[in-house]
């Protein structure tokens, strides 16, 4: 926290634990410190460099809060709903593909069918979701390279 000089010496409540907090007085500024022997004689200034910085000047007393036991849990996983579990959340998440290429009996294309039917033994509340394939695929009977359609379907059972 950041707190200008108007508010030196006064107390406040962490906004995080809750504890009292005195603001600290404003540093007097420190005369500037004479340059060491081994920087003018070509020494390494670092050690210099950073005694006399604003960091190193600003001299801070805040009291820390200290407590016997741990603090709460900040992130907790998210308990199931009571609807959730009702609808069969807790159900594994499985998947079913279904091409159109093994709907097709007979020279009849069953597709609609076969995937009206998985949808009815699933049920709309175990049904995740259905996603639309296509695909190639080589053709041992005709010996050609086909394209062909099929549904990906998504579901908790």
């Amino acid at each position: 926290m950041a707190v200008d000089n108007s508010g030196a010496g006064s107390e406040i409540q962490c906004p995080s634990c809750g504890e009292k907090i005195t603001i600290p007085a404003a540093a007097t500024p420190l005369a500037p410190e004479s340059a060491p022997a081994e920087a003018v004689a070509g020494g390494s200034q670092a050690s210099h460099t950073i005694a006399s910085s604003a960091a190193a000047k600003i001299e801070m007393h805040l009291k820390v809060p200290v407590r016997d036991k741990p603090g709460e849990v900040l992130i907790a996983k998210p308990k199931t709903p009571l609807e959730g579990a009702a609808r069969g959340a807790t159900k594994k998440v499985r998947v079913r593909t279904i091409r159109h290429a093994t709907c097709v009996e007979s020279g009849h294309d069953r597709f609609d069918e076969k995937v009206a039917e998985f949808l009815n033994e699933v049920g709309e509340a175990n049904l995740v979701g259905i996603h639309p394939v296509s695909y190639t695929h080589f053709d041992v009977g005709t010996q050609k390279v086909v394209e062909d359609f099929g549904v990906i379907i998504v579901y908790r059972g």
